[in-house]
């Protein structure tokens, strides 16, 4: 996931200042049940290349374009995802992910699994927003 890269892409897009800002999305996720298939559609359509990179739970997979990270694919793997259709995340960065989350729930959101910490990456929540859209709030590890 997002966690798996927040800190090599922080390093990668330095020269961007609103990379990680309040308010500014600051990484794309494709969760998907074929992580092949996804590799090959993007690397002959986009001209995408990856990278992999392992975690406890299996590997996640840095999408790049030339040399900068343009997002990643988590593998919708194990019976929790089954019903899970596969889509592109969005991660906001926001400024305090438990404040602006209380808020959100209280404006109609649905927190889709507790707040977790990343070590390293930052404060991550998984919402749905009113509408049905998922997205994805984080609040990035001070440098």
């Amino acid at each position: 996931m997002a966690q798996a890269t927040a800190h090599q892409r922080d390093e990668d897009h330095a020269e961007s200042s609103s990379q990680g800002s309040h308010g500014i999305f600051c990484w794309n996720e494709l969760m998907t049940h074929d992580v092949e298939r996804a590799k090959r559609f993007y690397h002959d359509t986009i001209g995408w290349t990856f990278e992999g990179m392992k975690m406890d739970w299996g590997t996640y997979w840095i999408a790049k374009s030339g040399e900068t990270n343009a997002g990643g694919i988590f593998e919708l793997k194990g019976p929790e995802f089954d019903s899970v259709p596969e889509s592109w995340m969005s991660y906001l960065a926001v400024d305090d992910v438990d404040s602006r989350v209380a808020a959100a729930v209280k404006a109609g959101a649905k927190l889709m699994k507790p707040i977790f910490d990343v070590p390293g990456v930052g404060r991550i929540a998984i919402l749905m927003q009113p509408g049905g859209a998922g997205v994805a709030w984080m609040t990035p590890k001070p440098d």
